[in-house]
């Protein structure tokens, strides 16, 4: 293999695979990088058997070849390259590569690129056109309330279903609930559902540029994949078995107060509660307080023997009775992050009840959080 290509784009394929490369294996090439000629363009591919990524990039092709190399070690090497061309040489004898680049050779002794395991080839023709930017944007509403707990492997996913035309992207970690819905442009004939590793969503939010206009996925029946592709990256991941709780009969249809706040200033509450909250359980209570001789009003509150206490005023419309209601304050703030609208909605029952955030004016994503108890 003979390769000329920039050192700023070899540099942003390989930041784009490496998140795929395994960091501890029994197998030496999962923790290497495929470096691979590829219809005229060079491919490199990473994996870890349960997520790979694969990146195209532009680049002149003498000869064609491949071979794996050391992923960290080569990242290294082309990021402390000069912003100037880059030739790639492969001696398939020493199984090594050769990277020249201004005054600087070296070689990195590889593993054969037969030994790599072989990533998936898809059929196009039998995906889904999903829409880049909309599609990133329900992954991050998504994909932050999926569990972190690998004792409850399918709570670390996102439920993606498809029925119709209409997508939802689901997940909980069973303290908070997001869902998501959207319209594709052209529907499915039968339903379909699959979980997908939170993590992997996240990867693909990540290497998806705001120039893709069209993504498409496959989910290929009976094999327990799904893979997602982009003009110049593939993404694919193993899907999570087992059954996702039934999120739908933890949703509450019904509320008896409604507190509409400015989004901004509620979030600047939450981060200015958090300071003292976060030696305490990250606990605040939300205090929602109704006046007939003045407007509504929401009172957020802090309290640490270690550290003191807090306590932040903000306006609100609330409609219904006056509530006392504490909260996880990071779940609060994660999930105002996500919220786009200039106000939001907290509905609520009772102080051991879940209650539901929702942005006003968007009613196509809906945030349930748990309350904690009232010490």
């Amino acid at each position: 293999m003979k390769v000329t290509i920039l050192q700023q784009h070899l540099s942003q394929g390989l930041s784009t695979v490496s998140r795929a490369v395994s960091p501890r294996s029994t197998l030496p090439v999962l923790g290497n990088v495929l470096v691979a000629t590829d219809e005229g363009r060079l491919r490199l591919s990473a994996t870890n058997l349960e997520l790979g990524i694969t990146a195209w990039i532009s680049a002149q092709i003498e000869e064609e070849g491949s071979l794996t190399v050391p992923a960290r070690t080569f990242a290294d090497l082309v990021s402390a390259l000069p912003s100037d061309k880059v030739n790639l040489t492969v001696n398939t004898r020493t199984q090594s590569l050769n990277v020249v680049s201004g005054g600087s050779v070296t070689d990195i002794k590889g593993i054969d690129a037969q030994e790599f395991p072989p990533m998936p080839v898809p059929d196009l023709a039998e995906g889904i056109k999903l829409n880049v930017a909309e599609f990133k944007e329900m992954i991050h509403q998504v994909a932050f309330s999926a569990s972190g707990d690998e004792a409850r492997p399918v709570l670390q996913g996102v439920l993606l279903s498809l029925e119709g035309s209409k997508l939802t992207l689901a997940a909980t970690d069973g303290f908070r609930i997001s869902v998501r819905h959207a319209d594709l442009s052209a529907g499915v004939s039968k339903p379909l559902s699959a979980i997908i590793p939170a993590r992997a969503l996240n990867e693909l939010a990540r290497i998806a540029s705001d120039g893709d206009q069209e993504l498409t996925m496959v989910i290929q029946p009976g094999r327990g994949q799904v893979l997602f592709h982009l003009k110049e990256a593939e993404l694919v991941s193993q899907l999570i078995e087992g059954n996702f709780p039934p999120y739908d009969v933890i949703i509450p249809h019904s509320f008896k107060t409604s507190t509409v706040l400015s989004t901004s200033a509620f979030l600047k509450a939450c981060k200015q509660a958090e300071i003292i909250a976060r030696d305490s359980n990250n606990v605040v209570r939300v205090n929602i307080l109704t006046g007939t001789d003045q407007p509504g009003r929401v009172e957020l509150s802090a309290q640490s023997e270690e550290t003191g206490s807090s306590e932040v005023m903000i306006d609100a419309a609330i409609d219904g009775a006056g509530l006392v209601i504490a909260f996880n304050v990071v779940f609060l703030r994660e999930a105002l992050d996500v919220i786009k609208t200039p106000s939001i909605a907290l509905e609520t029952n009772a102080n051991n009840t879940p209650a539901m955030m929702r942005p006003v004016g968007d009613e196509e994503f809906i945030h349930v959080i748990m309350p904690m108890h009232l010490g």
